[in-house]
C-alpha cells in the first residue's frame, strides 16, 4: 500500500507533480543552467545563441513558463530596439544546486548509458 504522502504524489492533480513537470521538460533545465553560468543577466538573442537548437517560440514560452513560476526575471528596456534582460531569481539561485547534482550525475553516467543504448540498438538489429 503506498502512504498517504506517496498518493499525493503521484495523485494527478498533486501540485508537487505539476511543478516537477513544468521544471523537467526538454528546455527548462538548459535555460536555467545556462542563465547561471553567465556573469550577468543575459539578453533573448544571446540565450538563444547559447541554445542553438532552441525555437524561437520555444525559448519564448519556456521563458514565460519559468517567468510564471517565479524561476526567470524579465526586465523590458523602453529603448529602440527594446531591450529585454533575463536573469535568474532567488527561488531559480536555491534550485541550481540540484540542477548541478543532476548534470554532474548525467556526466558521470554519460558514457555508460551511451554504451548501454548502444548494446540495445546493436541488439533489436540483429
Amino acid at each position: 500500500m503506498y502512504s498517504t504522502t506517496m498518493k499525493e504524489e503521484v495523485f494527478p492533480n498533486c501540485p508537487i507533480r505539476h511543478i516537477l513537470s513544468r521544471i523537467s521538460d526538454k528546455w527548462s533545465l538548459l535555460i536555467l543552467y545556462t542563465l547561471h553560468n553567465q556573469p550577468t543577466v543575459m539578453r533573448f538573442n544571446a540565450l538563444q545563441r547559447e541554445i542553438p537548437d532552441i525555437s524561437q517560440k520555444m525559448l519564448t514560452n519556456t521563458l514565460r513558463t519559468l517567468e510564471e513560476d517565479g524561476l526567470v526575471t524579465r526586465n523590458v528596456y523602453a529603448e529602440v530596439p527594446p531591450r529585454v534582460e533575463y536573469g535568474l531569481t532567488p527561488r531559480a539561485l536555491s534550485l541550481l544546486p540540484h540542477i548541478n547534482q543532476l548534470v554532474g550525475w548525467a556526466k558521470e553516467n554519460m558514457a555508460d548509458i551511451l554504451r548501454d543504448r548502444q548494446g540495445k540498438k546493436h541488439a533489436a538489429s540483429s
